[in-house]
């Protein structure tokens, strides 16, 4: 498992749009699998789940995105799993830390 983390200023529906043509641009396997959209008065909560195939590790890695906003304040998690092929413990984190790493540069603007 990899994790991101992030407080920020920006406009909750842009950075939304981008995140998902980031993750869905960055690579040829990557997919959109589904998501849930949550509003309560002036919060706004979206979840993303993305899936791809890591070369690196020859197997499919998933990536839970959650944006919350209160305005133009955002927190923004994202989480890989998946990408290991032992049966009882984790050989390998590479194809989840690659897979966060296009989350990680595109956040380098806020």
């Amino acid at each position: 498992m990899a994790k991101y983390e992030k407080y920020f200023t920006a406009n909750f529906d842009s950075v939304l749009s981008q995140l998902h043509d980031t993750i869905m641009n960055g690579s040829m396997s990557a997919s959109y699998e589904d998501g849930s959209n949550w509003t309560n008065g002036g919060v706004r909560c979206a979840v993303r789940v993305y899936e791809r195939y890591s070369i690196i590790g020859s197997n499919r890695v998933s990536m839970n995105l959650t944006l919350i906003g209160n305005g133009n304040n955002l927190f923004l998690s994202a989480i890989t799993s998946g990408g290991s092929q032992a049966v009882l413990f984790k050989v390998n984190s590479w194809g989840e830390e690659s897979f966060l790493e296009c989350i990680e540069k595109f956040m380098r603007q806020y």
